[in-house]
């Protein structure tokens, strides 16, 4: 340790307030946490990248410092998909402090885990109250059944006015129209349970057909548009 010529000069004065680190929230103790094993919980991450063509989600579940659980969603970007591969791998095993300065290959992969690291550190999580935490294997609950992510895509244009092309029920197949045009429903297939029911045995129309669903008032539309077609 080197010390300046002008610190070694100084008298001392005895350090007399030090009361520790504040209390946080983990897993329905209150911890002052010092270290890195001192640091539990499960929470999620928001991130992009620099051009801001994609975004990621990221689920960690922290036991004692070290993550147990990484669930990596991500989208609009076709890459960002197999760095997503990539950081399931990475992820998992290691401190918290070790995966906020590893390279997770993706920027906004990165920029999620830096987002998750504050929530964790800071006693904002998931899990905050709940005793014992979540148990491993909780992040796969954000994704429901047939384990597939929570993606909704729309798009619209002033001219020819909004399209819904999938929604968290599913793939988006119809929009029902009113005799004004406006929307009052839509069609969907669910992609999860279609894939469920054809690894059972189904066949792909069989399977396509009892994965078919409605929303809103469907049964009520003057007309019924293909939203990639029409």
């Amino acid at each position: 340790m080197i010390y300046s010529h002008e610190v070694e000069e100084m008298c001392p004065v005895a350090l007399g307030v030090n009361h520790g680190a504040a209390p946080i929230p983990e897993e329905a103790l209150w911890v002052k946490a010092k270290d890195v094993s001192d640091i539990s919980g499960l929470s999620h991450g928001i991130g992009w990248c620099a051009p801001q063509q994609g975004g990621c989600k990221l689920t960690l579940n922290v036991k004692k410092g070290i993550i147990q659980e990484a669930l990596v969603e991500t989208i609009g970007c076709s890459g960002m998909t197999h760095s997503a591969a990539m950081a399931s791998e990475i992820l998992p095993g290691r401190t918290i402090l070790e995966a906020l300065n590893t390279d997770l290959v993706c920027d906004a992969i990165n920029t999620a885990m830096r987002e998750i690291f504050l929530q964790i550190v800071y006693g904002r999580t998931q899990s905050a109250f709940s005793e014992d935490g979540l148990a491993i294997g909780a992040g796969l609950e954000d994704l429901g059944k047939g384990l597939r992510s929570q993606v909704g895509t729309m798009y619209g244009t002033l001219k020819k006015g909004p399209r819904y092309l999938e929604m968290a029920e599913g793939y988006v197949t119809g929009i029902a129209l009113n005799e004004d045009n406006e929307i009052i429903g839509y069609q969907f297939i669910n992609f999860g349970r279609m894939m469920d029911f054809i690894k059972a045995g189904d066949d792909a129309q069989t399977a396509m057909d009892k994965a078919k669903g409605q929303y809103g008032r469907v049964d009520d539309a003057v007309k019924i548009i293909d939203p990639r077609k029409n």
